[in-house]
């Protein structure tokens, strides 16, 4: 894919695949296409590429392999210092899309499963059904229908020993008793990596217990 705009600043190119990272004024964009279509592009065994010319465009090159030997499918880590997962079942909750769909990307691509919901209530069903198989919750905690402290507590009448991690833009700034996260195993700020989310991930299945609200 090639165009024939003004190219992209050295000091932009170095972040475009970050996830969240965005040019746009707020609310125009996520900063979430590129690491959406490199994550899926990973989990598929592929990978992306770009070339630029400040003044001359720009071109992507995207690379999927013509086909797969027996135990390729797996991506290598997008970071070798981020643990990799061993087939976990992950549930992740979120109204947005978007995030949805990066992050089931990072996970499938480092060797999770994932199961996805846009709301609380979706998210429930899914723990009735699946819960015996999930192994962590990463779940919003601003959402429609059902917002995520709401679901957090449902969550822990179905399973008191589930291991929930919150998220959101918004620091934990309320005391542990008022927080709507203290309920949560631990807190993951976005915009995250997808190497902050797989060591987070790493740390609550494979360290024992994390003190509620812990970031």
């Amino acid at each position: 894919m090639t165009d024939t705009g003004s190219g992209i600043p050295r000091e932009v190119l170095d972040r475009i695949f970050d996830p969240f990272f965005t040019t746009k004024p707020p609310g125009k964009g996520t900063g979430l296409g590129l690491s959406t279509a490199q994550a899926i592009l990973k989990s598929h065994g592929g990978f992306i590429n770009v070339y630029t010319e400040m003044g001359r465009g720009t071109t992507f090159r995207i690379y999927l392999p013509a086909k797969l030997e027996p135990g390729a499918a797996r991506a290598e880590e997008l970071d070798s210092s981020a643990p990799a997962g061993n087939g976990e079942l992950i549930l992740v909750v979120d109204d947005e899309p978007s995030i949805l769909e990066i992050t089931k990307g990072m996970l499938e691509a480092n060797g999770y499963a994932a199961l996805t919901a846009s709301n609380g209530v979706e998210a429930l069903g899914l723990y009735r059904s699946s819960g015996k198989n999930i192994r962590a919750t990463i779940t919003d905690l601003m959402m429609p229908v059902m917002d995520g402290a709401s679901t957090i507590r449902e969550l822990r009448r179905l399973d008191p020993s589930s291991i929930i991690i919150a998220s959101s833009g918004f620091g934990v700034e309320h005391s542990a008793g008022d927080d709507p996260a203290s309920a949560a195993t631990m807190f993951l700020r976005k915009p995250y990596t997808a190497e902050k989310l797989l060591q987070v991930l790493h740390e609550v299945l494979h360290a024992g217990t994390v003190p509620p609200g812990q970031q």
